[in-house]
């Protein structure tokens, strides 16, 4: 309990930073430069994959490259001011909440999914890398099946705990990193449906504003 107390503002400031970088709006300013809302095309998501989409694939790389950036600095800084360890973790999280709900963007965001995979990178740089590249995999072999992205962060991160484990590494912040990733998978999730059910609302309206009115 001692060390929490004295490392409490250490995580705050790592915490803050990790939020701030988190929620730098890179997919919306990119795509507004190409005179896109990104929050109203596509799946409304300030994503890599809904830019690649909806602008274009050289913004779509530009986005996902800032913001597997946005992962590793929050890591980066955090460590920088002296947080490390399973704390690491705090700067992580809030750098995915950044994402999620940027202050700069009216608390709209994306998934979370290639900031968390920066920070991953950073924190097992070599096994990090290995664990990205089959989520991409994954992602790529499965584009036509639904939840593709989110089929990715499964694989993704099972093959990073399984590798952590399978070395004897630290288990319990690759533990504590996939945990983050459920969390991602679970939010990202729960989009989906609250926008499948949002386009089925505004068929059944525009339905019902074609059909020709009954007569007495």
């Amino acid at each position: 309990m001692s060390e929490l107390f004295s490392m409490a503002p250490t995580l705050l400031l790592s915490a803050l930073v990790g939020y701030v970088l988190g929620a730098l709006p890179l997919a919306e300013r990119i795509s507004r430069w190409h005179g896109v809302d990104i929050f109203s095309a596509g799946t409304g998501l300030a994503g890599s994959s809904n830019v690649r989409r909806s602008v274009g694939k050289l913004p779509g790389i530009m986005v996902l490259v800032g913001d597997l950036g946005k992962g590793g600095a929050a890591v980066l800084g955090a460590e920088f001011i002296g947080v490390d360890g399973p704390w690491v973790l705090v700067p992580i999280a809030a750098a995915v909440v950044g994402h999620w709900k940027s202050v700069f963007s009216r608390f709209r965001g994306g998934d979370g999914l290639a900031t968390l995979g920066g920070a991953t990178i950073a924190v097992f740089p070599i096994l990090g890398i290995i664990s990205v590249v089959v989520a991409m995999l994954v992602s790529l072999g499965a584009q036509r099946l639904p939840y593709s992205s989110l089929l990715s962060v499964v694989f993704g991160y099972a093959t990073l705990v399984g590798l952590v484990l399978a070395l004897e590494r630290d288990a319990s912040l690759a533990v504590g990193v996939g945990g983050l990733g459920g969390l991602v998978l679970a939010y990202a999730l729960i989009g989906h449906r609250r926008r499948r059910y949002a386009e089925w609302d505004e068929i059944e309206e525009a339905e019902g504003a074609t059909e020709p009115s009954q007569l007495p």
